[in-house]
């Protein structure tokens, strides 16, 4: 039985850890150009992202991803970059393609009280978007957020979530993978969340072998580049850092990256 700890993170906790993140946040995960065009493919075959399409990205985070499929799609309709982080949005300035939207995932679904966005309304996108996002949902808003964002929808439309599984073989310190697989929901979780939103559902699985220079990577650590990192305090963090160096002493880090793409498609009416 996995058992859920949320929040360790606190919604401002959450705020203020993507606050320092976004100045470093483009470094940090672009450490491999390859990576990210392996993903923006996947991405835009996952969703079969055309021109004409109304696309948004939940939970954008710097837009760099939206950046990479705005130039790879040239859609003919602003891309809506949506984040509940100001400092995350700004990095996205005038990006040309994009329209930047400061709103969480339960604001745009209506999971919880509030006004809703005027920039998304039900009914409005051939794709929504939700790339490494859905984690920061807390279990009880899941259904009804991703409820809501399949609304957003039009007939045809797709819903992709791309997410981590419950186990990740990143070479982290013990403490850090152990608290990830304590928080990390379960694909098959989110399946069912998007079939009891009237949607057909599907997952795939995808892996990208990484090839990272380890001071690099522990550069990202000590930056908190994953969110569960931000848990762990500073004494946490180096101690962890020896851990990791003592554990891998090669210079170069070689692992895995897999991620489940969870696919909800609204189906289209008969004519």
């Amino acid at each position: 039985m996995r058992f859920s700890l949320w929040p360790l993170m606190t919604t401002a906790d959450n705020a203020a850890h993507y606050a320092r993140l976004a100045a470093t946040y483009d470094r940090h995960w672009s450490h491999s150009d390859a990576f990210v065009t392996w993903m923006t493919a996947r991405i835009v075959d996952g969703l079969s992202l055309r021109r004409h399409h109304r696309i948004i990205d939940v939970g954008c985070g710097t837009g760099l991803y939206s950046r990479r499929i705005v130039d790879a799609v040239q859609p003919g309709n602003p891309l809506l970059c949506a984040d509940p982080s100001s400092a995350m949005l700004s990095r996205l300035r005038s990006t040309p393609g994009i329209r930047p939207v400061l709103a969480s995932a339960e604001q745009l679904a209506g999971a919880r009280p509030g006004p809703t966005p005027p920039d998304a309304p039900p009914g409005r996108f051939d794709a929504v978007l939700i790339k490494e996002a859905v984690h920061h949902v807390a279990p009880s808003d899941r259904g009804p957020t991703i409820a809501g964002l399949s609304n957003l929808l039009t007939e045809g439309g797709r819903l992709l979530i791309v997410m981590l599984p419950t186990r990740i073989d990143y070479p982290l310190f013990a403490a850090a993978l152990r608290r990830f697989e304590e928080l990390q929901p379960d694909p098959a979780e989110i399946v069912e969340h998007i079939r009891r939103a009237g949607l057909s559902a599907s997952i795939e699985y995808h892996e990208f072998s990484l090839n990272i220079p380890r001071d690099r990577y522990l550069e990202m650590v000590r930056g908190r580049y994953l969110s569960l990192l931000s848990t762990f305090d500073e004494d946490a963090i180096e101690a962890g850092i020896r851990e990791i160096e003592a554990r891998h002493p090669e210079l170069m880090l070689s692992f895995p990256d897999r991620f489940a793409f969870v696919l909800g498609s609204r189906r289209a009416r008969m004519p």
